[in-house]
């Protein structure tokens, strides 16, 4: 019996299993970004506001949630991340090529937005591959190709550790800053990083899809 192609040429059975290894793997980062968020928390110091699995009311509403955001359901919320915090920043790509900086990318996104993560990763890449990409917070094909690049002569597993290293510590010198800035914030500084810092595993780079 012959085999069934895909347009690009990959056997539809490939493709088949591939598709199920990165939901897999989004699964596996979704579970791991409500692990460290819990619940519902609407307190006046925290500026993200009314917060409930880490989604403000402002990206619910976004997303056409209308009801009190201590009854959101989390399948909403985990499509929320998927969509806001893992396809629109451009960091899906990364979910196949390296899941461990993928899954930094996305819990930073989660937790301050993604435009600083976006930024970070390609100040990372720079200083670990001495590349010249523009730290726009755009990651786009430019930002991916280049990974991927230095990815074929570092070494998958060298390289994420590199680039998780680099991204944990502007991630740790930003929550410094807040405080910095916002004293009140500081009750926050522990658990920002304690559970936000260091979080991805070291031993899973390098398991790229």
């Amino acid at each position: 019996m012959p085999k069934s192609y895909t347009d690009n040429g990959v056997s539809s059975k490939s493709a088949t299993a591939k598709k199920g290894g990165l939901a897999a793997t989004i699964a596996v980062i979704v579970a791991s970004i409500f692990a460290v968020e819990g619940g519902y928390v609407n307190d006046p110091v925290d500026p993200g506001g009314e917060t409930n699995y880490g989604i403000t009311k402002r990206v619910a509403v976004e997303h056409g949630y209308t009801g009190p955001m201590r009854d959101l359901p989390k399948d909403k919320a985990g499509e929320i991340y998927v969509q806001t915090y893992i396809i629109k920043p451009g960091f899906m790509p990364m979910v196949e090529i390296e899941p461990a900086v993928a899954e930094e990318l996305v819990d930073t996104a989660v937790n301050m937005g993604p435009p600083r993560p976006s930024r970070w990763f390609q100040q990372s890449i720079n200083e670990v591959c001495a590349t010249s990409l523009s730290v726009d917070g755009r990651v786009g094909p430019g930002t991916i190709s280049a990974y991927r690049t230095c990815q074929l002569s570092m070494g998958g597993k060298a390289l994420c550790l590199r680039v998780l290293d680099r991204l944990d510590a502007k991630q740790s010198a930003e929550y410094d800053r807040l405080v910095r800035n916002n004293p009140s914030l500081n009750r926050f500084l522990r658990g920002w990083k304690n559970n936000r810092v260091g979080n991805v595993p070291r031993d899973s780079c390098g398991a790229s899809l």
